[in-house]
């Protein structure tokens, strides 16, 4: 009972700073490409890096509360 509680609290607490982040960079990135559509291209590789590290955090939240 205390092992999916915890696990499920791990997911929860460790998925919401990823999701915030993502959908920050998101969000930056469309304004950035809207006020300057010439830079898009190396916006958008900024952009998926950042995504990519942010999710990496939910994924490593993921595996800790498999491991719970």
């Amino acid at each position: 009972m205390v092992f999916s509680i915890t696990g499920g609290l791990i997911i929860a607490i460790g998925g919401i700073a990823p999701a915030i982040a993502i959908g920050l960079i998101g969000a930056r990135a469309m304004e950035a490409i809207g006020r300057n559509p010439e830079a898009s291209g190396r916006i958008m590789t900024a952009m998926l890096l950042g995504m990519a590290f942010a999710e990496a955090i939910a994924i490593y939240a993921l595996i800790l509360a498999f491991a719970k």
